[in-house]
């Protein structure tokens, strides 16, 4: 009996010491692999998500664009400090300036001269000569600037 109760001790021992070095083991090898995922996934989410970009403090663009060079019932797109902007010169002759950014999910809007209107290719958004929204899912209308010609120079800021 005293054989026995040696040696039960000594395998309860070596029993304790094999759980705490599977457990050591078992830490080691999980925090190694988040280590290793966190390595390879953070710079692809940072890729994925570039850092927010500050909008231009610009409120007024001077166009490259003279008058006479934009027909009645055409549209120029150009740009306005950080965005798009377009600038359409109506059928009747007038020049009217919007955001060429699509307020359903950001697209460049263009003027259709064949609709008579400013249309999203993105989802068949279609906006009036006003800039507001007429069919399709933008929800709200494009933003409207003012237009200014002076001598033989476009200005355009943003409204008021």
């Amino acid at each position: 009996m005293t054989n026995q109760s040696e040696e039960r001790p000594v395998h309860e021992a070596a029993s304790y010491g094999d759980t705490s070095r599977k457990r050591f083991i078992g830490w080691l090898l999980g925090t190694s692999a988040g280590a290793f995922l966190g390595a390879v996934f953070y710079p692809v989410v940072r890729y994925l998500m570039p850092p927010p970009a500050a909008e231009s403090a610009a409120s007024t663009v001077t166009l490259a664009i003279r008058p006479e060079d934009i027909t009645a019932n055409t549209a120029e797109i150009f740009k306005f400090g950080s965005r798009a902007g377009i600038l359409v010169r109506t059928p009747s002759g007038e020049l009217r300036a919007f955001s060429a950014i699509c307020t359903h999910l950001s697209c460049i809007v263009q003027y259709r001269p064949d609709l008579g209107h400013i249309w999203c290719a993105c989802h068949n958004g279609h906006f009036d000569l006003n800039g507001r929204n007429i069919s399709g899912p933008p929800p709200a209308p494009l933003e409207a600037f003012t237009v200014n010609v002076r001598e033989d120079q476009i200005v355009v800021s943003k409204g008021d």
